[in-house]
């Protein structure tokens, strides 16, 4: 598997990222809204919403 942000080989640490640079990279796009994921309807947006509080609120 390749890296998604440089294309090197895939750490399996780090999977699927090469590197804690290259996912910190990828974060750091999501969070900018380089990214984004089209939602179809209000209850798409509401449910992106709450998967994205319970992500942010459970332990690393």
């Amino acid at each position: 598997m390749r890296c998604p942000t440089c294309k090197k080989q895939a750490d399996a640490k780090y999977r699927p990222f090469c590197s804690k640079r290259c996912a910190d990279v990828d974060l750091g796009r999501w969070m900018n809204e380089s990214y984004s994921v089209p939602a179809t309807s209000e209850d798409d947006m509401q449910e992106a919403a709450e998967a994205l509080v319970e992500q942010t609120q459970k332990p690393h």
